[in-house]
């Protein structure tokens, strides 16, 4: 089971910040989830919240955000002992600092309409070149994940559920031609891992930050745990770094 740094390590440091992953790096991990969105020119933010409100206390939207904006942001709300800056990075910048890592789960947050998936799976398109062997694109939103399909996309791609939507789940899935599944934590049975992996899909689980339930699920044979709090962990001997 490989372990998987959620934003980065969400209660160890400012969340989808490249301090973050520098974070996860110091640990060891080569695995890690974050999410991304479409500023105002188009280029990705990693994100999770539609504004900057929460993570940088500007009530601004990122969609009507430009790039060049980002600079002046602060993802440090919260974390008054964080010795530097943490501007929301773009995605590119994200890649850049995480060239070696061996599996990365880029979640598309939801977009307004088909237009804006085709945007975003094109701009996708270009920042992910050559990391096709390492990434999964994954969404709750279908729009996105039929945006990918529509254009033939070659990256494996993943469907994301926090409903306990059982048997369908799968069924979901291959519609949409995804081959990962992501599952939340507290719908995670032993039948529907076994269900997934006898489809020869791969599937991860979010947001398992108890020691005792993350062994069990590592016991189930999931493929990967989403955590924030990766460095405890790994002294617990959950998981691996690379699967």
């Amino acid at each position: 089971m490989r372990l998987i740094g959620h934003r980065g390590a969400r209660n160890e440091a400012p969340e989808n910040t490249l301090g973050g992953f520098q974070h996860i790096i110091a640990l060891g991990l080569t695995a890690v989830e974050f999410d991304v969105r479409l500023l105002q020119d188009h280029q990705l933010a990693v994100i999770h919240d539609d504004n900057f409100l929460r993570t940088s206390g500007s009530d601004q939207l990122v969609a009507t955000t430009l790039s060049d904006q980002l600079v002046h942001t602060d993802n440090r709300v919260g974390w008054d002992h964080w010795p530097h800056a943490e501007p929301t990075p773009l995605l590119p910048n994200v890649l850049k600092l995480i060239q070696h890592f061996e599996h990365i789960e880029v979640e598309v947050k939801a977009v307004n309409d088909e237009h804006d998936a085709q945007l975003m799976v094109q701009q996708l398109h270009h920042d992910l070149a050559g990391w096709h062997d390492r990434v999964v694109i994954t969404s709750f939103d279908l729009k996105v994940l039929q945006a990918l399909q529509h254009q033939q996309s070659t990256f494996k791609r993943g469907l994301l559920v926090e409903l306990p939507l059982g048997d369908a789940i799968i069924a979901i899935a291959k519609q949409y031609g995804c081959t990962h599944i992501g599952l939340k934590d507290i719908f995670t049975t032993q039948d529907l891992v076994e269900k997934i992996k006898f489809e020869h899909l791969t599937c991860s689980v979010w947001t398992v930050n108890n020691i005792q339930r993350a062994q069990q699920l590592a016991n189930w044979g999931i493929d990967g745990l989403i955590t924030d709090i990766p460095s405890q962990m790994l002294a617990a001997n959950i998981g691996e770094c690379v699967l």
